[in-house]
């Protein structure tokens, strides 16, 4: 049964595709692990299979007929109304901003990264590994969209009391033992609003150097607030970079008081 259901993953053009053994095994193994990390047995497998695969896998396979895009897309918003509900029901002193901030938190790739490799779904996502090239940011993108596909695949098959049951156990409640979703990690728009508290000029940030190949950058950002040099971060790319840069200058700024 679940190779005819492969056979319906492929597609077939003007020679039929015949499925790599290799790669039907896999998605077999695949399926009992996500099974384990489900905690239920899927109604339609076609969604889950689909959830698992990385468009870039379809370099290496083009009989396969689709990726994990369009589930991404659905499960992003599914996974952001599951959030809002629960923190719109549990902290009902809080005010919007601070509403505001938590779901972003929760609902972030870096987050969603890590809940991916702490379910083991990092051990079942389908993709290319030339894609990725020794990037974090790569690697961290393809486990993010993965669960956000997998949410998507769970809410078409098992509907919005299962989806929700999921991300709650699996995405929120963890982090919220220590609370550890309510740190703003924002360090950049935190320097903009201090600066704008205290008078002082926006920050300007000014690449002091970018090294490596196309494929491996590494760049250093300094942080000015007028004229004076607050802050150095560097990170894999201009974003990581100019965070650490606002959080240095953060510190500095707030030792000078």
């Amino acid at each position: 049964m679940f190779g005819n259901l492969l056979d319906r993953f492929f597609f077939f053009r003007r020679r039929k595709y015949f499925i790599d053994p290799e790669l039907r095994t896999r998605f077999q193994k695949n399926y009992i692990i996500l099974k384990r990390i489900l905690g239920f047995t899927p109604r339609n497998k076609s969604y889950f299979i689909k959830a698992l695969t990385h468009s870039s896998y379809l370099e290496l396979y083009p009989e396969l007929s689709k990726s994990n895009e369009r589930l991404e897309f659905l499960g992003d918003s599914v996974l952001s109304m599951i959030v809002a509900n629960h923190l719109f029901e549990n902290y009902t002193d809080e005010e919007e901003g601070f509403l505001t901030k938590s779901r972003a938190a929760l609902v972030n790739r870096e987050h969603l990264y890590i809940a991916a490799q702490e379910i083991g779904l990092d051990k079942i996502i389908l993709y290319n590994e030339k894609y990725l090239r020794d990037s974090m940011e790569g690697m961290q993108t393809i486990y993010a969209d993965g669960l956000e596909a997998l949410i998507g695949a769970i809410f078409l098959d098992q509907g919005l009391s299962k989806t929700k049951e999921f991300v709650i156990e699996r995405i929120v409640q963890p982090y919220e033992v220590d609370q550890n979703f309510l740190v703003d990690t924002n360090y950049k728009g935190q320097l903009l609003e201090y600066a704008h508290s205290k008078r002082l000029q926006p920050p300007r940030y000014i690449i002091r150097s970018e090294e490596g190949p196309p494929h491996k950058k590494e760049f250093i950002i300094d942080v000015f607030l007028g004229d004076e040099l607050f802050g150095t971060g560097n990170g894999k790319n201009k974003k990581a970079a100019e965070q650490e840069a606002s959080k240095n200058a953060l510190q500095k700024l707030k030792n000078e008081i």
